[in-house]
């Protein structure tokens, strides 16, 4: 690929971090700019037909969405993340829309206005993750086994939501699965994975929370008032 790459972001979009994490496991130099979704300018409005990030822009030309987007760079670049056999290529395209459902869920928990919906929410999380423990490969480290794959690069930015989240609450929903566990923790010493967002992200993704008025923020504002009685003792 000799054509320049730029990605259009935002600090906190997972769906970005799937594009950076693909572009960074395949050594293509892109530049990145970051935007502010609430204060869109125009020209990523003319860009973006359904107002989101990622856009890549190649040359003169955008793509939007971060599944064709991925799909593009995979099928351009080595090394190739998608299996070559076709019908496993297309589990593994379904699980990376299961990332994708996923991170709804996650969008729920955050969201939830009580505790009665949180821990709907957080039930509907932990079958998810009951799934998965069933149907990564034995072993690992990673989704399909040795190799990274496209489906690792949607799921790490899934377990940084649990990254930041255990710093001011306890969740029991990834407990007693084992291998989800190992692969969270092989995900999180990647590269690629750990370069995707800046050492800024734990603190953004705080303060978006505490925005949401939900009853997250209400566990955050706890957690925090606590520390601060802590300190000041």
């Amino acid at each position: 690929m000799t054509t320049s790459l730029t990605l259009i972001s935002h600090t906190l979009c997972p769906y970005v971090q799937r594009a950076a994490i693909v572009l960074a496991e395949k050594e293509i130099p892109f530049e990145r700019i970051m935007i502010d979704l609430a204060n869109k300018p125009d020209w990523f409005r003319t860009a973006s037909p359904l107002s989101k990030v990622p856009l890549l822009k190649t040359g003169d030309r955008y793509l939007f969405e971060s599944a064709p987007i991925v799909e593009y760079l995979d099928e351009t670049t080595a090394p190739k993340l998608h299996p070559d056999d076709p019908l496993e290529r297309a589990r593994h395209r379904a699980y990376v829309e299961f990332a994708s459902q996923t991170l709804n869920e996650i969008g729920a928990l955050y969201s939830a206005q009580d505790d009665t919906g949180f821990a709907a929410a957080s039930a509907a999380l932990a079958q998810k993750f009951r799934h998965l423990e069933d149907v990564i490969a034995p072993g690992g480290p990673f989704f399909a086994g040795s190799s990274f794959s496209l489906v690792d690069a949607a799921f790490a930015p899934v377990f940084r939501y649990f990254d930041v989240f255990e710093t001011f609450l306890s969740l029991d929903i990834l407990e007693g699965l084992d291998k989800v566990l190992a692969w969270r923790h092989q995900l999180s010493q990647r590269p690629s994975v750990r370069n995707a967002v800046s050492s800024e992200y734990p603190n953004l993704l705080r303060g978006f929370l505490r925005k949401k008025n939900s009853w997250m923020s209400h566990l955050l504002d706890l957690h925090d008032r606590r520390e601060s009685t802590a300190m000041a003792c």
